[in-house]
Order: structure tokens, then sequence, then C-alpha cells
């Protein structure tokens, strides 16, 4: 089987040119390490496909059996004119390599969309539903998210199926699509090959990962936990993720956590250094007010660690039967504090299975194995 998978590459959705190897986001490497290994890898052939506004160094495989292939898209030919130039150059480039099928990966950007118009036969994943973070975000005519969810509407409904990665994303869209699929995300391998910590975290260290953002709600977050501060309860909380003053809610986190003796604000971090914090940690609070899947959830899981935050959409699906997963219903502050209160009087104690049943969800070769499946389904209907 051939696929053609088409996906962001990192370096040109952060400008960062001069990296000589493509940065992919973690569900499509972890996807792509279980296609590496799943029975009989020698027979699938995985053609990475991703459009660039300028000329990059890139390998030609990225493995045994995954190719590479970096596409140069003038400005002219992306949003601004609804990915035509992606959707074409894509085209131009599936001629050539003759694929199965075809996969885009998100409706973020040109990906959905080029899949949806390539001319073979198409599956799209949903990563995030533009629709809803437009809605969440409550985004203006003409803006990014505004244009994306007019594109994904277009993609959703000309595309051969859809690949939802939560039960909440298939009731979100399963109306606009020809056919959905639940199939989860993977989490990389280094969740699972990692030794897991066996000593117990001398302090309470508590942790938030994600983008500093609005919809992500750290500065709420921050309200519940120098709440608990202040009524004496001894803890640390650390964030992880991306951070900017170009935006006054970045400002503001940045400013309220500079300087103070428990909160800390450490940056992005490779996925060894955050499997490190991990296993360092005593839990994990999520508390975004959408998710289409959680992906956070899932690895701080895969590390034994206790998890308290909202059940917003695909993170219901991530804690179900999970051992000391505590979810609350969105904007449920109080249940969220008095969870953690709780919790921290108790010993601060960590979960000793949930690692296990992240390993049968979400481990790389099961999901890849999951996607065969689809792609045959695919292939029988078209």
């Amino acid at each position: 089987m051939r696929v053609a998978l088409i996906t962001t590459d990192n370096r040109e959705h952060l400008k960062k040119y001069e990296l000589d190897a493509p940065w992919l986001s973690p569900p499509i490497a972890a996807l792509l390490e279980g296609f590496q290994s799943v029975e009989n890898s020698a027979a699938i052939q995985v053609h990475v496909l991703s459009c660039t506004q300028q000329l990059m160094r890139s390998p030609e495989k990225l493995s045994e059996n995954v190719f590479f292939h970096s596409l140069l898209v003038p400005k002219t030919g992306w949003m601004r004119t609804g990915y035509q130039g992606c959707i074409r150059a894509v085209r131009k480039k599936l001629k050539e390599i003759q694929p199965d099928i075809v996969h885009g990966q998100g409706t973020e950007r040109d990906c959905a969309i080029s899949a949806a118009f390539s001319g073979y036969p198409n599956v799209v994943t949903l990563h995030g539903i533009m629709r809803e973070m437009a809605r969440v975000t409550r985004a203006r005519p003409g803006s990014f998210l505004w244009l994306s969810n007019l594109i994904e509407g277009v993609a959703l409904r000309r595309a051969g199926g859809v690949i939802c990665i939560s039960n909440y994303t298939r009731k979100m869209v399963g109306a606009r699509c020809r056919k959905t699929w639940l199939v989860p995300n993977a989490l990389q391998t280094p969740y699972f090959t990692t030794p897991l910590s066996t000593a117990r975290p001398a302090e309470c260290t508590i942790l938030n990962l994600g983008t500093i953002c609005s919809y992500k709600r750290q500065n709420e977050l921050l309200d519940v936990l120098e709440s608990l501060h202040r009524e004496g309860l001894k803890f640390k909380a650390q964030f992880l993720g991306s951070a900017s003053r170009d935006n006054a809610y970045g400002t503001t986190f940045l400013d309220r956590v500079n300087n103070s003796p428990y909160l800390t604000y450490l940056g992005f971090k490779s996925v060894d250094e955050l499997i490190r914090h991990l296993d360092d940690a005593s839990a994990l609070v999520h508390v975004s007010a959408i998710e289409t899947f959680g992906l956070v959830v899932a690895e701080a899981l895969s590390r034994n660690l206790k998890f308290i935050g909202f059940n917003s959409g695909g993170v219901a699906d991530i804690i179900r039967d999970v051992d000391m997963a505590e979810g609350f219903e969105d904007q449920d502050w109080t249940g969220v504090k008095s969870a953690l209160a709780k919790w921290i009087h108790s010993g601060f104690p960590r979960p000793q299975s949930a690692a296990t049943v992240m390993r049968e969800r979400y481990h790389p070769l099961m999901v890849a194995r999951q996607h065969l499946d689809v792609y045959q389904d695919l292939l029988r209907r078209s």
C-alpha cells in the first residue's frame, strides 16, 4: 500500500527555515513510528508531503519506508486564495507518487483541503475543529480562524471520510461528513519505552501543559492555585508550553508567575525533557475550554500522574476508567479546587495503573493498525 500523508512541517509554521530536518507534530511523528513497526511494514510505503513558502534542506527519507517531500508554494497560493497553490503543488507531486490513499492531517491549514481535492481516494483527520475554535474564540469575520472554518466546511463535505480522534469530534462533525471512523491519536514511543519512575516525589508538584492562551485558561487556573496557597496548602506549580508577551493574556500570565516562590514557567520542552518533568511531578491539572483530543492528558497519564481537570471534548475519552483521574464539567472551578485540596491533604498520591491503560489505547503500533484498517475500508468503498 502506498500512502500519501499531507501534514504541516512546523519549520514553515514557526519560520524555522534553517533547520535541516522536518519538524512534525507529536501525533504525526507517533503515527509514522507506528507505520515503521506494523506487521509487514515493508509492504507499506508512506510519502509525507508538506508545503512551504521557502526552500529548505530536507532528507529524502525519514525511515526505511517513509519518504519526505517539501513542496515550495509562493505566498499567493496560501490562505488568501483558499490554498489553491498548495492544492496544485500537492496534485502535481501525487501524479508522480501514484498513491493508493491520500491522508490529510488537520483542517488548521492546507492539509485537509489539499487531500480533499487530490483526485485520489482520501481521508482527513481532524486534530482541531475550526468551527468550534472560531466559536470559542469569537473569531472576527476575515480572521484566520473565521476563514479556516469556511475552508474546513468545504474539505469535510468533499473528503472521502473523516478520522475522528475522539467521540466529541465525531459528535461535532458527523453530520458534515460522508463517513467517519473513530481512531485516537498515538503517543510517541519514548512515553512507553522510558522506564517509569518508582520514586515518590518529595514535594507536591502540579503541572499544566500547553500553549499559554485564553482558551487553555492558565490565568484562571492561577486564581485557583493562588487561593489554595493562601489557605496554607504546600505545593509547587509548573507551566510548560509556549508563552508570548505579544498578547495581553500571555503578558498577564508571565507577570503573575514572575518571581513567584511556588509558581514557575518553564517554556517549551522536547519530548525527553517533558518526560523528565512528568516523572518528577505528582499531577496534571488541565482546564482547557476546548480539546478535540487532549494529547497532554494522555502523555501525563502514560507516566502515572494524577489527573484533575475538565472533561472538555476528547479528555472524557482519555480519562474514562483510569485510576484516580477526576474530571469535572466545564467551568466547575469549585470542583477542581476541592479535588486539588483533598488530594494534597491526602499526601498527593499517584496512580499505579494509568500507564498500562494508555499503552493499550495509544501506543503507536495500535493506532497505526487502526489507520490501516481505515485505509482498507476506504478503498473498498471507493
